[in-house]
């Protein structure tokens, strides 16, 4: 797959997502701070609320508008229903992480694809004991609240305690299998990385099936699900820390924002129909550049990325959506993507495999005179876009003037 290096300028030193998020807790919503209004440009950023404490994710249950979860990082799932916030949280799992460690919290929520009709509801965290842990719950029938006594247990990696590097997202594919994104674990490019190890599940995407076995059944189209030696949950592997990724809701590519360690941050992308199998090159390689050994790398296979840009002010990846919403036309087709700690939003469309870097870059509102940290994008069931914030706002991406 062909690549390409970003034009955009250098700008800041390296951090690992895990520890740009603690550098930000500081940072915690004021349900009496105001957003500075969106200014006019190809896209503005319209306040959606505020007073968030480190929001982390947001989604909506399938086909139900009236509804968005957003996640705060110390636990609690907050339900905004017809655009209020409600008093009660949807879900408090506050008492199983510890926010007394350096990697704590809630990552992401994902749907059953038949939520409306199931109740089920799956959320990928770091456990009490530090474990990597995907875990099913039950909402009850008003749509208002899950129950925290139906966890159930699907998946948990134990990880070292300088663990830092876990991933984030959870996301549901067409096929309706669910996907799992695990970062390797830990920081500094160790050559002997889990990434490449395949009896691991670290620096890996999973796939899996959570219908048809307990915990979970491994998918028979799994690409290596009858080789000797690999772990079958395994679909892609050869990533860092794919802390944000997506699939397109209208044709299904896949957009994956993979976290540097040294000098590059990437974006890679997948056309649909996406199979498994693929290496993303980590630790050989960082962006288009070798990493272990530093030259001369064996590149053969390695899938490069789609964009890559350099350090500097910027730190670290997230990766966003592509718009698919009705309220900004124009938008229709447009991937938007952040960095922590850039504190802008930047936009591209994949043409023939290349990304065009389409729009001007939009940066936050300054949050108390200082720059804020994009944490993480949003889609609701409309298919409308959010961006999260460490200062726990909540933006929507809004047509500009």
């Amino acid at each position: 797959m062909t690549g390409h290096r970003s034009s955009f300028p250098d700008r800041g030193r390296a951090a690992t997502l895990a520890g740009l998020v603690i550098l930000a807790a500081a940072c915690g919503g004021d349900s009496g701070t105001t957003p500075t209004p969106p200014t006019s440009g190809p896209f503005v950023l319209a306040p959606v609320d505020s007073g968030y404490d480190f929001s982390i994710y947001l989604t909506a249950p399938p086909g139900d508008p009236t509804r968005v979860m957003i996640l705060e990082r110390g636990g609690r799932i907050i339900l905004r229903k017809n655009g209020v916030k409600q008093d009660s949280a949807f879900l408090n799992l506050t008492s199983l992480t510890n926010p007394t460690t350096g990697e704590y919290g809630i990552y992401s929520l994902a749907f059953h694809p038949q939520y409306a009709t199931n109740h089920r509801l799956f959320v990928y965290y770091a456990a009490l004991d530090g474990s990597a842990t995907l875990a099913e719950f039950t909402g009850d029938p008003s749509g208002d609240h899950a129950s925290l006594s139906s966890r159930r247990t699907i998946l948990s990696q134990p990880e070292s305690t300088t663990a830092v590097l876990y991933g984030g997202t959870i996301a549901f594919g067409g096929d309706g299998f669910l996907y799992v994104g695990l970062g390797d674990g830990q920081v500094g490019g160790d050559p002997l990385s889990r990434s490449q190890d395949s009896t691991s599940l670290f620096g890996k995407m999973l796939r899996i099936d959570v219908d048809h076995a307990l915990p979970y059944a491994i998918p028979l189209d799994n690409p290596y699900v009858t080789r000797p030696g690999w772990r079958g949950e395994i679909w892609q592997l050869g990533l860092r820390n794919p802390w944000r990724w997506s699939f397109d809701r209208q044709n299904g590519d896949l957009y994956l924002g993979d976290v540097g360690e040294a000098r590059w941050e990437e974006i890679n992308y997948l056309p649909a129909p996406v199979v498994g199998g693929n290496n993303f090159g980590w630790p050989t390689m960082e962006g288009f550049d070798c990493y272990q050994p530093a030259a001369g790398c064996f590149t053969l296979g390695l899938v490069t990325p789609l964009l890559e840009y350099a350090h500097g002010r910027s730190c670290a990846v997230v990766g966003g959506y592509v718009y698919r919403g009705s309220a900004a036309p124009a938008l229709q087709g447009t991937y938007f993507y952040g960095d922590f700690c850039g504190g802008w939003i930047r936009t591209l469309r994949v043409v023939d495999g290349y990304p065009l870097e389409e729009l001007p870059e939009v940066e936050l509102p300054k949050y108390r005179g200082a720059t804020d940290n994009v944490v993480s994008f949003g889609e609701d069931a409309n298919g409308e876009l959010y961006v999260l914030t460490a200062a726990g706002m909540v933006y929507r991406i809004a047509p500009g003037s």
